[in-house]
């Protein structure tokens, strides 16, 4: 498999796939038990509720690989290309959906868990919530930082081995033209700026495994991107999850268009980050394919443990209320810092008000498209 933070690595995404795939298969386990308070459902109907389900399921699905390959598909289309003023505006409004997805959906359900009278005991007066939100956070950042000077340092220790000849891949930072780059020994890697791009590399351009320039910059997208993938995994399991137990059509009738459209809003967030972090075709499929199957299988194994599973059970509250907050503290930064901090602190961005003006309002349009769904899902 062919992904990872740079072209040549292997581990990194494999890493957070394996563990991605654990969750789902452990989480099931870890929520079955006996309830200690009544379930809040009354209008059980399994056999009606299973229809709905099963609805739910390819709509979910669909409007996941929609959401996530729209962004990746219109990077073809001139207009929607990273370099262009456009994808500011769509990166805005997606990091506000993934904002809104952190604070208004995850965390508040993750203190109601985490609050629950059926948890019972002087521990859980403590406000776990917001301390497992903010210790994920500072994780998140160490994470992001510590990944990024690895790779970055890797690299370079490779470009300064002895001078190599690039032929860059086409899925490189500069796939639409050929741009001569050499190495001097004992002296700094010279600078290649691209005033169309708005943008430069400095002195540190890097190189991969593959003979093609990886810059500090293209480095830092592959983290954002399978960091944040990360963390709305982590969500996506737990809402498919408890979709598939519920035995209740009242409950699952709305669910299943608030979530269509929270999966699209989700999926165009994450897949404008695929786009960015420029992996191979391999990779991208693997992120995308995972991200539109997640929720989908979480609601087929709901529906497999609908007997077992008790959404009010001491076991299955502390879980999900944990695994909630700390996708919460996961979405949170990544959206505040990595999304939204970097893009306006662009310099096409600080050169150009209008810009400005226009992706605060894409991102406030987003954080109210998604906050909305809330009422529903």
């Amino acid at each position: 498999m062919t992904s990872g933070l740079v072209t040549n690595s292997r581990v990194p995404t494999t890493a957070v796939l394996f563990v991605c795939m654990l969750m789902v298969a452990a989480l099931p386990i870890v929520v079955v038990g006996e309830c200690t308070c009544d379930s809040e459902e009354e209008d059980n109907n399994k056999s009606e509720a299973l229809k709905y389900k099963l609805g739910a399921f390819f709509s979910i699905l669909v409007a996941g690989a929609v959401g996530v390959y729209l962004p990746i598909v219109g990077k073809s289309v001139p207009a929607l290309s990273p370099e262009k003023n456009t994808f500011f505006v769509v990166k805005a409004f997606a990091a506000g959906v993934i904002l809104a997805t952190g604070c208004v959906h995850i965390l508040p359900d993750a203190f109601d868990k985490l609050t629950s009278p059926c948890l019972k005991g002087k521990v859980w007066e403590f406000p776990w919530s917001g301390f497992v939100l903010m210790v994920v956070a500072i994780f998140t950042l160490m994470l992001d930082k510590l990944a990024t000077s690895y790779y970055s340092q890797s690299q370079l220790a490779k470009s300064s081995a002895g001078p190599v000849n690039v032929d860059e891949e086409k899925t490189g930072e500069h796939a639409n033209h050929d741009v001569p780059v050499h190495t001097h020994p004992n002296h700094d890697v010279p600078v290649h700026t691209h005033p169309t791009h708005g943008h430069s590399h400095g002195s540190a351009m890097l190189f991969s495994g593959y003979g093609g320039p990886v810059s500090k910059e293209l480095i830092r997208y592959r983290v954002i991107a399978q960091v944040l993938e990360l963390g709305i995994v982590v969500h996506s399991v737990i809402i498919g999850l408890a979709l598939g137990a519920s035995e209740s059509p009242s409950t699952i009738k709305p669910l299943v268009a608030a979530l269509s459209f929270h999966q699209f809003f989700e999926g165009v967030g994450l897949g404008g980050c695929i786009t960015q972090a420029k992996l191979k075709r391999r990779a991208v499929t693997i992120m995308a394919l995972f991200f539109s199957l997640t929720t989908p299988v979480g609601i087929a194994i709901g529906i497999g443990i609908t007997n077992g599973y008790k959404e009010n059970s001491t076991v299955a509250l502390i879980v999900e209320g944990m695994l909630n907050a700390a996708a919460s503290g996961i979405l949170i930064y990544m959206s505040l810092v990595d999304l939204l901090a970097a893009d306006f602190e662009h310099p096409r961005m600080q050169a150009n008000m209008k810009l400005q003006m226009v992706a605060y309002a894409s991102l406030l349009f987003g954080v109210g498209c998604m906050s909305l769904l809330a009422k529903w899902a």
